[in-house]
């Protein structure tokens, strides 16, 4: 048992340079060089504050002290585990993972992979292998992240070892100071134990999926009910589209309330943190509260939006259109690929199913301070700077379209190059437009525009043919509404040049228009208070999602804090990660804005 005192800050803030560096021995390995620099900085007003300053440190060294910083870890399982030579930590840690108890199998592939990764990258595969939970991965569930990051690009890998050696190092610091995550331990509990509701079956079982109103939909619902009453909400529902309602009293029994609260479907194969985590911080809030016996002036109601994604119908938002007033009838007539319409759905599923219960499900915008939400950035940026959270300024305006080119098939050997009207190299080159367009707001000062092709069909295309007509699909967005418009004209009038050029044609329908949402300045500002209060700096964002704080944003002020995704920021994918003290930080900047209103 460790009986070393826990560190504090205190000693540290107080401490010379090299009293400073000793008292953080260990924590970047045979590295003292990032303690010395991060010394300047002090005095640290908390632990997170001094994790991003040795993180920073070491993002802003020169490249050639990065790399010996990666090579100064062991290889897993490798030569000096086998020979003891490790250190304590690194030691512990491989241990801890299970890796000093491995088959002769495992010792086996992992040689090789070590040699592999050390051929390909030259330098030792670093793996935080106490994973994002600190209780340590699997042996499987290291060597299969072995075997997929050694296909990673070089420049790329390097700076994904460095992001897990800041984990090793977070977690190192946990350790020394004796302050593991405890409620971002419990979201992050939580939103595993919600994995095992899912859709999946046979070769998918494996699989995240939970769809408006399946059973596996509805006995998440069920269990996130279970789980606010565990956390000493006053009142705890089901409503009429299948959103799950949780209610905490403030002592002020009048309006107005704070809403909040995020989406708990997924996509198909999806992640364990979109949307559920913006449930699950709030929650972990009002379970501090009725612990401590505190009610704040205003009360807080958490929703557990029922559907977002548009996964089994052909529409989304409806948990969040439904409390704004803006649930289309005709959608209760849409059908899922079984023929089952959303009217008898709600029905099988214990619900109305009648528009007169979803209208009486709008809420009156003057009963609302605001409506925030919490949610996973789905998207690299927060990772790759080495930033926990960041602040959102509005939710980009989007446009997309569906179209097809029309040329002339003909034969792939006697059609002369100057002879062809070929509708996939018309579409190709609009493809190429779309990408250098968007990249021409990189730089603009609301945020930058992107665009996809996301789906090419050439229809009954053959490999000596040349293609007569070809489909796509374009998804255009931009943070501001003006900045969308002028993309998509800019898009629309290039198809058309492309088109003439080729002598081919097209055809172009608009099939969804979604405004931007700037999240409130006034909101924004208290986001912002909040991170800072950490000890964080606060980096403003756009989100280029979509989000159930768009529709409230049709009634009500909102704004949004974005957290880092792991493994590169991957979203709607089993990869989609965060860490335990990450969703801490979460519970603590949602916390300091309760109680600083």
């Amino acid at each position: 048992m460790n009986t070393t005192p826990a560190l504090t800050l205190a000693p540290l803030n107080a401490a010379d340079q090299g009293g400073f560096t000793a008292l953080l021995s260990g924590v970047y390995e045979h590295s003292p060089w990032i303690a010395e620099h991060a010394w300047a900085q002090r005095p640290f007003k908390s632990l997170p504050h001094l994790k991003h300053a040795l993180a920073q440190v070491v993002r802003q060294a020169p490249p050639d002290a990065q790399l010996g910083l990666i090579r100064a870890h062991p290889e897993l399982a490798g030569k000096a585990a086998v020979a003891g030579q490790m250190t304590a930590e690194s030691s512990h840690e491989q241990s801890q993972a299970g890796l000093s108890h491995c088959t002769p199998e495992e010792f086996a592939l992992l040689h090789q992979l070590n040699q592999a990764y050390k051929a390909r990258f030259g330098w030792p595969f670093i793996l935080a292998v106490r994973g994002p939970r600190g209780t340590g991965l699997s042996r499987p569930e290291i060597i299969s992240t072995f075997q997929r990051r050694l296909q990673n690009h070089p420049d790329f890998e390097r700076a994904e070892c460095l992001r897990h050696i800041h984990r090793i190092a977070e977690v190192r610091l946990n350790d020394k100071f004796g302050l593991p995550p405890r409620q971002g331990e419990l979201v992050w509990d939580w939103a595993q134990a919600l994995t095992h509701h899912t859709e999946g079956v046979g070769d998918t079982a494996s699989q995240l999926t939970v769809t408006y109103l399946t059973p596996a939909h509805q006995a998440c619902a069920r269990q996130l009910q279970t789980l606010m009453q565990d956390c000493g909400f006053d009142e705890v529902s089901q409503d009429a589209v299948g959103n799950v309602v949780g209610r905490y009293h403030g002592t002020q029994t009048a309006p107005p309330w704070l809403l909040t609260g995020s989406h708990f479907d997924t996509v198909r194969n999806g992640g364990k943190y979109d949307g559920r985590l913006g449930i699950l911080v709030p929650m972990a809030c009002v379970r501090q509260l009725h612990q401590r016996g505190q009610r704040l002036p205003f009360g807080i109601e958490v929703v557990g939006f029922a559907e977002e994604e548009g996964q089994r119908y052909k529409a989304a938002f409806l948990g969040s259109s439904a409390l704004v007033g803006d649930f289309n009838p005709a959608w209760l007539d849409l059908a899922d690929a079984g023929g089952i319409t959303m009217r008898q759905a709600m029905r099988d599923a214990g619900l109305p199913g009648t528009m007169d219960a979803i209208q009486a499900l709008q809420r009156d915008p003057a009963h609302y301070r605001a409506f925030v939400e919490v949610h996973i950035e789905q998207g690299p940026v927060l990772d790759e700077i080495d930033v926990p959270l960041g602040i959102v300024t509005t939710i980009n305006g989007s446009v997309r379209y569906s179209g097809e080119v029309i040329g002339m098939a003909s034969h792939a050997g006697t059609t002369p190059m100057d002879r062809r009207k070929d509708a996939a190299a018309a579409v190709a080159k609009l493809l190429l437009f779309v990408e250098r367009r968007a990249g021409l707001d990189a730089k603009h000062p609301a945020g930058p525009s992107v665009g996809t092709v996301g789906i090419l069909n050439v229809p009954q295309g053959s490999i000596n043919v040349v293609p007569g007509r070809c489909q796509f699909t374009l998804d255009l967005r931009a943070p501001t509404n003006e900045q969308r418009d002028a993309l998509a004209l800019d898009v629309e009038a290039a198809l058309q040049s492309i088109c003439e050029r080729r002598g081919v044609h097209y055809h172009l329908e608009r099939t969804l228009t979604a405004d931007a949402a700037p999240c409130n300045p006034a909101w924004q500002v208290r986001w912002t208070q909040a991170v800072q209060s950490l000890g964080l700096p606060a980096h403003a964002m756009p989100s280029g999602a979509g989000h159930d704080a768009m529709k409230l944003h049709q009634v009500m002020p909102q704004a949004m804090l974005f957290v880092r995704c792991g493994n590169a920021g991957i979203s709607h994918n089993p990869l989609e990660t965060i860490t335990s003290d990450d969703a801490q930080l979460c519970v603590d900047a949602f916390m300091h804005l309760l109680e600083s209103l």
